[in-house]
């Protein structure tokens, strides 16, 4: 699958193997058409894609697997499940790039669930306190958000450091986030700035990326 900038001489290629394969057009061992979509092969090269040519005999429905050029497949890019593989088997990765959309898409449904178990524990403690002047003051009901954010807040922790090395910056920049205003301001910097072009220290370009 080709994907190619006719400006910047500089294109790319996901492989099988769910890596991105960055080529120029002297890469070319035969002039193809360069356009998103093209079915190629080639030979690989730490990152880099070389020899590419047209792939011979393959089309969508004759294919019996996965053959060189041919995008590897890849889970759904919804929000909901970026925020379930953040909280599930990315929970502890510190290691790796996330891409701006797997970000936000964690922000925002981590605060639609933290929403609605405050509202939930507003209803608890209504009920328990009842709506009179002289009633309770019971906060029970928030236990439940407080257990959420306590819960999944080291997983936010590593998707941080992921967005930092997809930026191109250390891990260890996390640690101004935690700092009361800056870090509100380094978090919507941290979620506005693009992925860094190209393969970095920290691994590949994340997939979806438009480069």
């Amino acid at each position: 699958m080709v994907h190619y900038d006719q400006d910047q001489n500089y294109g790319y290629i996901n492989g099988t193997d769910g890596k991105r394969y960055f080529f120029s057009r002297t890469d070319l061992s035969q002039e193809i058409p360069l356009v998103r979509g093209t079915l190629v092969e080639f030979q690989p090269d730490d990152g880099t894609a070389h020899n590419i040519a047209t792939a011979a005999s393959i089309t969508p429905s004759s294919s019996t697997g996965p053959r060189p050029g041919r995008p590897a497949e890849k889970g759904s890019t919804g929000l909901w499940a970026y925020f379930g593989r953040t909280v599930s088997v990315n929970y502890f990765n510190f290691d790796g790039r996330a891409r701006r959309k797997e970000f936000w898409a964690f922000w925002l449904c981590f605060n639609v669930v933290l929403a609605a178990l405050l509202g939930f524990g507003i209803l608890v403690n209504l009920a328990i306190n009842g709506f009179g002047i002289n009633a309770g003051k019971s906060s029970i009901g928030y236990l439940p958000a407080l257990i959420f954010m306590a819960v999944f807040g080291l997983s936010w922790i590593a998707l941080t450091v992921r967005r930092l090395h997809d930026v191109g910056l250390s891990g260890w920049l996390v640690l101004p986030c935690f700092i009361p205003i800056i870090g509100g301001v380094a978090v919507l910097v941290l979620g506005l700035a693009p992925s860094q072009v190209g393969e970095n220290p920290w691994g590949p370009v994340p997939a979806g990326v438009g480069v």
